[in-house]
């Protein structure tokens, strides 16, 4: 199972989990069976709000699951429509989020509990 986690730098496993995937400078997929650690730009980071790409940003990996503080609508139906289910960071580092995923202690996406705009003052759940 192959896991994405949106970061600001990319410092592997001690990366912080970022707030927001479309404005992520970059991501770090972690294989959960392998343990292989690999980072990607975010290819679709400059866009309009409501204009995310997220495969595309993803480079047009194949992945599992994805793991954010914060993710719009439109996002999450193409990720969804993707086949990858979407869930929430907690704060703290891609390897605090893998042991809480790992347990299912991550809240799942669901549609009409994501964020609204960018910045937080929009009433985001994160």
């Amino acid at each position: 199972m192959k896991v994405c986690f949106p970061v600001l730098e990319n410092q592997g496993l001690e990366s912080q989990v970022f707030g927001h995937f479309g404005s992520a400078p970059g991501f770090v997929i972690v294989d959960l069976v392998t343990n292989e650690v690999t980072a990607i730009s975010n290819s679709d980071q400059i866009h309009q709000h409501g204009a995310c790409n997220p495969v595309a940003g993803l480079g047009g990996l194949q992945l599992d699951a994805v793991v954010v503080g914060g993710i719009g609508g439109g996002a999450l139906y193409k990720l969804n429509a993707a086949g990858m289910r979407v869930f929430q960071a907690q704060e703290g580092t891609v390897a605090e989020n893998i042991a809480l995923f790992r347990t299912n202690g991550l809240p799942e996406y669901m549609p009409g509990h994501t964020c609204g705009g960018h910045g937080h003052s929009h009433g985001c759940s994160h």
